[in-house]
């Protein structure tokens, strides 16, 4: 069965058995190799991409589940937000091992899009699915800090 989606702002195509995970797809045929595999039961949050905006986890959607919808990945991920939140991982070092960055930075850039301006507890909350061997859980709120006050106030937004 083929299946035709967008995969960052570009036409995409898998051509086979439509429960494979997304996962699997973007790695090992569209090599999109960002997207990481961490535990297979969306428990990790590793393999976080955006699916039509929302985080999705993508080691357990089905293809099938995206056909004619928008998949971006950590190569993908752009925009204001996107642009603030890498450059806030990038200024504090978020990052030790990095395994799970491109899932915790995908996480962060939708929460932002969601909370433009969140709480202790809206990070804790959004980013609760990512899990971090190295725990830099402190930074990883702190860069989300850093990027909500380098963007603009959503219109009606609560300052």
């Amino acid at each position: 069965m083929a299946v035709d989606f967008t995969l960052n702002g570009a036409p995409a195509r898998f051509d086979g058995d439509p429960d494979t995970p997304l996962l699997w797809v973007l790695r090992d045929h569209l090599h999109q190799t960002g997207t990481k595999y961490g535990c297979g039961i969306a428990q990790c949050g590793a393999c976080t991409v955006h699916l039509d905006g929302k985080t999705r986890r993508s080691c357990v959607t089905p293809i099938a589940t995206v056909a004619g919808r928008k998949v971006t990945t950590i190569e993908g991920a752009s925009g204001k937000v996107a642009e603030a939140v890498k450059a806030a991982w990038v200024a504090i070092d978020v990052p030790q091992c990095g395994f799970c960055q491109s899932g915790q930075v995908m996480s962060a850039i939708g929460l932002l899009n969601a909370v433009p301006k969140p709480t202790d507890t809206d990070i804790d909350n959004a980013m609760a699915g990512n899990i971090c061997r190295c725990a830099t859980y402190v930074r990883v709120r702190q860069a989300i800090h850093d990027a909500a006050a380098k963007l603009p106030a959503a219109k009606g937004a609560k300052a």
